[in-house]
């Protein structure tokens, strides 16, 4: 049985009338808040028929790379992908989605909007999510992020790639190894900067802000 179902099964016992009725059972509202909190909600999901998150985002970025969809609705697609991978358990699906990929080629797109978009899910997905800043770092996006940053001519783009690189490299020295790589050399730091000093990342963070405003100014 699917483990989702099966706690589903586990929970509806649990609460049942039968459950509610025995003398036995606990009436500690806590216990039952918990009990209530444990249910899975792909599990509710599988129960009312509707589709799970994964369904949803693979939806999603169906319809952003379908040439039929409207830049319109390919927007709203990429927004609700975005709400849906605030979980990490969501970003950590995009993996086993193969989503990666497509997401990176949306950094390319000619329209602005889906560039930001694009910058945008890379950050909500790899912020405080090793696993996540791992695959962003294994497809190699962050030489595309590190261009959107400092060249592409639209402001929001480059902020939303800021903040990707920004999420990325914190507490990850691998990334933060491959970013300096990237960095101009007036941008460089002139010594070895700590993936778990928050300070020195912002610094540098910093450095590509300015040097994104300077070149479009």
């Amino acid at each position: 049985m699917d483990p989702g179902m099966n706690q589903l099964l586990k929970w509806s016992i649990e609460n049942s009338d039968a459950t509610r009725n025995d003398p036995t059972a606990s009436t500690d509202p806590e216990v039952e808040r918990q009990s209530r909190q444990g249910l899975n909600a792909e599990a509710i999901k599988a129960l009312m028929g509707g589709p799970s998150d994964a369904e949803l985002m693979k939806q999603s970025m169906e319809a952003i790379q379908s040439p039929d969809v409207s830049l319109e609705h390919k927007l709203v697609a990429f927004d609700n992908f975005e709400q849906l991978i605030e979980t990490v358990d969501n970003a950590n699906n995009i993996q086993a989605l193969g989503l990666w990929t497509p997401l990176k080629e949306q950094l390319g797109n000619q329209e602005a909007e889906m560039r930001r978009m694009a910058a945008w899910c890379m950050g909500t997905a790899v912020q405080n999510n090793l696993q996540s800043q791992e695959r962003l770092l294994l497809i190699d996006a962050i030489p595309l992020l590190m261009k959107l940053a400092l060249e592409d001519a639209n402001e929001q783009v480059r902020r939303k790639a800021v903040y990707a690189l920004s999420s990325e490299v914190r507490n990850f020295p691998p990334a933060l190894k491959a970013l300096v790589q990237e960095l101009p050399e007036e941008l460089r730091p002139s010594k070895t900067v700590d993936a778990g000093d928050m300070e020195e990342i912002d610094s540098v963070i910093d450095g590509i802000k300015r040097a994104s405003s300077k070149s479009h100014s």
